[in-house]
């Protein structure tokens, strides 16, 4: 078939268009043209790359009639962050497409109540991205129950793999923590560091999008989540990366209020946000619907991503 993709130059379009290229399709990469993949691979060479400014072609309101005139059997949608995105693609493809796949976020719960969260739990998301990603996915979804748009949502959590820094044992990106784990220092955890991230590598986040396409039937009207077989607290994880850099864990704990002085102001709002949503997915739904089966766990995911770092960055432990 052929694939139009979105954003397909990042981190998820990496992994994901290697694969749609060796099973046989046709793919169409739009982006910018501001940054060649992680990972050029041979097969690229395979893939049509077309140069489009999204924002711009918005305001100018063509946006949707040149991905229609590409005619796509599949439109994979990975860089839509606002509903007024999302109904210029629906309106232009109505009726002209096989199957849309929009990139959605495990944001969209919100504060985690029961845990693990399932897919049809009540959404309470917030903050501008959370919510923004929930009104898409409720807008798309009620336009396949009232209009038959064939969409399908794939909800990721925290994306990770060579070439992107994992969200790190305080919840933020700062590779520091890391490096302290690495040489058996002191790390301080906000709270008690019972709160939960939940990781997962972008090739299996790359599957979910190929099994959604190979399981249509049962994909399309449906939202799954994207992520490892666990979570993980913020202190099993500190635990696990400091044995695996062969040290001893040395920890204490602040209240977040007291914790967040002691770092910048934007780790601490990128930690607040990361512990406040304390994700935690069940993938039960896309296991028995898309044949999900991530091959990689939270701590296998952010081991090969610090691997790859400390090696580009020549950090010697």
């Amino acid at each position: 078939m052929k694939i139009v993709i979105i954003g397909g130059t990042g981190h998820i379009g990496t992994y994901l268009i290697p694969r749609l290229v060796m099973k046989g399709h046709e793919v169409v990469c739009i982006s910018r043209k501001k940054r060649q993949p992680y990972d050029m691979l041979p097969v690229w060479k395979f893939v049509k790359q077309m140069a489009i400014d999204r924002n711009k072609a918005e305001r100018q309101g063509i946006f949707g009639s040149q991905i229609k005139d590409l005619k796509a059997d599949i439109l994979i949608d990975l860089i839509c962050f606002t509903p007024e995105s999302a109904s210029m693609l629906v309106k232009a493809l109505a009726g002209n497409i096989q199957h849309f796949i929009h990139c959605g976020s495990m944001w969209v719960h919100g504060h985690s109540s029961q845990v693990p969260t399932y897919e049809s739990q009540e959404r309470s998301p917030f903050g501008e991205y959370g919510i923004n990603k929930a009104n898409i996915e409720s807008y798309l979804i009620s336009m396949s129950q009232q209009k038959g748009f064939p969409v399908t949502i794939l909800h990721p959590g925290h994306i990770t793999g060579p070439g992107w820094l994992p969200i790190n044992p305080v919840g933020n990106q700062n590779p520091e923590t890391f490096i302290k784990l690495a040489k058996g220092k002191e790390i301080i955890l906000p709270n008690l560091g019972m709160e939960t991230v939940h990781h997962v590598h972008a090739d299996d986040v790359a599957q979910a999008f190929v099994n959604s396409i190979e399981n249509r039937q049962n994909s399309i009207g449906e939202s799954f989540h994207v992520v490892s077989e666990q979570a993980i607290t913020l202190r099993g994880y500190a635990n696990a990366m400091a044995k695996w850099f062969g040290q001893e864990t040395k920890l204490s704990f602040l209240p977040y209020n007291e914790w967040k002085k002691i770092v910048s102001k934007k780790d601490a709002e990128l930690t607040w946000d990361h512990i406040s949503h304390s994700p935690n997915g069940s993938i039960v739904k896309a296991k028995k619907l898309l044949n999900y089966n991530p091959r990689y766990s939270s701590l296998q995911a952010v081991q090969e991503s610090i691997k790859y770092y400390f090696a580009k960055e020549n950090i010697l432990i």
